[in-house]
């Protein structure tokens, strides 16, 4: 037996009722059944099967020319069986065309539909079914494409909003607009930081803001004598949203979608993959211990439709929004608005954003990098050095690097991108990347664990290794037998000659880290073989002495680490 608590949703808005009985060109005639106007309509179906309920899957207008009707059908209980089997699959309207079968409706299927509360329609013997179905597409279309332009002016009032100088407020005062509701952006403690619209639930709405909005929902809001109901319905509106706020959480942690999730046609097939409090098998009362909390969830109470969405920005703030009714649309509007406040709310708007500033205005002011080095939250850093496999870096590659090391502290060159981290994050290769990481430093010692990232990078390049940490090899040698200041001063007077030639002083450190290879110092180096060839030459001749002898490489060796 099938599912038939909530039939799957099609793609396409639906339909009122209403207004296919509003077409004059198809002549139909309501007859029986509920009047109610906001009765829809998902797709339009034909069959003559006494028992149609297997060929249903909900939310149909199921259209019928009674061939299936026995000739003492009116006697028993047929009819009741026929209709009641249609409403126990979710059809929503009964469509009997009068001919050529029938010259008129049976009573006895006017009085069941009377009971059973289905629609009932007279389909005129002009008016083929197929001409109805088209109508039923036809004004499935003009709503869609009504609902597409008001998402795409929605989202081009949102985008422009977020561009004014107050950009929160005024997103917020958009999207309140576009759903005629009430939207509030609330804090990681759960309080409400912003909010505006007003209606039902509007924080601190004044009793003109208060007046006269009704959906088909349920009224919105009282004027006059009713004022007072209407604030006090406005109160439990706001207290459900905050509490509807604190269920959902970030993007970042894992979600779960239960097949349950399934929505009745009855609502708005617009956005399918709208999770609520069914669908995210969370309620109001909390997230059970066994589930993943939700990134986003809705709820309803009398005379409002709540959502909330987790912003995704791991600061924990939330949008909440309140409407009077769920419209086509809605859904992604606020999603929109959402990206936009994550986008706003993000890091560079956190605190650790502002520290960020404020260290960086403190070293521009005269700071010494050790006094600034805790608002960018860490004592011990590392250097890292990246260089991609294509030509040259662009800003897009240079921040998704940054976001997959776990730092936003990124330097883009022509030729490498430099990041700076707290060293309890470890870098570990990135596809696309060649990467060369210092060893870990305190602040006053970056320029020096820049250096190191620089010859790490050159190395990794040189032996075509993704990854290269500076003094990988894990041996401190002579570095803990020999004091560090006479190591200096020996190695300044050992490599003086070559003080006033960088190049060459680089060209032999790189070719002494590779073994004296020239054709990987090529690489590393990016110059040609020839050129390390003469370099290294120049270096013998400035030095007088012979590269060849291991004794003279090995003190040129040590002299270069502590240069």
């Amino acid at each position: 037996m099938p599912d038939l608590t909530v039939p799957p949703t099609p793609p396409t808005p639906p339909v009122l009722l209403s207004a296919l009985l509003a077409r004059e060109d198809l002549g139909l005639r309501q007859i029986a059944g509920p009047s109610d106007p906001g009765i829809a309509i998902h797709w339009a179906h034909t069959s003559e099967m006494p028992d149609p309920y297997p060929y249903l899957l909900g939310g149909e207008l199921l259209l019928t020319a009674g061939v299936h009707i026995p000739d003492a059908a009116g006697s028993g209980t047929y009819f009741d069986d026929y209709v009641a089997r249609i409403v126990e699959a979710g059809g929503v309207a009964l469509g009997f065309g009068v001919a050529p079968v029938h010259d008129t409706v049976p009573r006895a299927l006017v009085a069941a539909c009377d009971h059973y509360d289905l629609p009932l329609l007279e389909v005129p013997p002009p008016t083929p079914f197929s001409r109805v179905a088209r109508a039923v597409w036809q004004l499935m279309a003009q709503a869609r494409l009504a609902e597409l332009r008001r998402v795409t002016e929605a989202q081009q009032s949102l985008a422009a909003a977020a561009s004014r100088p107050d950009p929160v407020p005024s997103v917020l005062r958009q999207l309140a607009q576009r759903v005629g509701g009430r939207a509030v952006l609330f804090g990681p403690d759960g309080t409400e930081i912003a909010g505006a619209g007003r209606g039902a639930g509007g924080v601190g709405a004044t009793g003109a803001e208060a007046g006269g909005r009704t959906g088909s929902t349920g009224t919105w809001a009282g004027r006059g004598a009713g004022a007072v109901g209407a604030e006090a319905s406005g109160a439990k509106v706001r207290e459900a949203l905050a509490e509807l706020a604190r269920v959902v959480r970030p993007p970042a942690a894992p979600t779960s979608s239960p097949a349950s999730s399934r929505r009745s046609p009855a609502s708005s097939p617009t956005s399918p993959t709208t999770p609520s409090k069914s669908s995210t098998s969370t309620s109001l009362d909390g997230t059970p211990p066994n589930r993943p909390a939700p990134t986003s969830a809705t709820d309803t109470v009398p005379g409002a439709h709540l959502a909330a969405y987790a912003l995704g920005t791991g600061q924990g703030f939330v949008l909440g929004v309140a409407a009077p009714r769920r419209a086509p649309g809605d859904h992604t509007i606020a999603s929109v608005a959402a990206v936009l406040l994550s986008l706003l709310t993000g890091e560079h708007q956190s605190r650790t954003g502002a520290d960020r500033s404020s260290a960086l205005v403190r070293l521009l002011l005269g700071a010494a990098p050790e006094d600034v080095a805790s608002l960018l939250g860490g004592d011990r850093w590392v250097v890292v050095h990246a260089r991609p496999d294509t030509p040259a870096p662009d800003p897009v590659a240079a921040s998704a690097l940054g976001a997959a090391l776990g730092s936003t502290l990124i330097d883009r060159t022509p030729e490498v991108v430099r990041v700076l981290l707290p060293a309890d994050r470890e870098p570990a290769p990135q596809p696309g990347w060649t990467l060369g990481v210092s060893a870990p430093v305190t602040p006053e010692e970056w320029p020096a664990a820049d250096t190191q990232a620089s010859r790490a990078l050159a190395r990794a390049r040189a032996t075509r290794a993704p990854l290269v940490r500076h003094g990988s090899s894990g041996r401190a040698g002579l570095d803990e037998l020999v004091p560090h200041d006479e190591a200096e001063a020996h190695a300044r007077t050992l490599l003086a000659p070559l003080t006033a030639h960088p190049a060459l002083t680089e060209t032999l450190r790189t070719w002494l880290s590779l073994h004296g290879s020239w054709d990987r110092t090529a690489v590393a180096l990016a110059v040609h073989r020839n050129t390390v060839r003469q370099r290294i030459a120049r270096c013998a001749a400035l030095l007088e002495t012979d590269l060849d002898d291991p004794d003279v490489r090995m003190e040129l060796w040590f002299g270069l680490r502590h240069l």
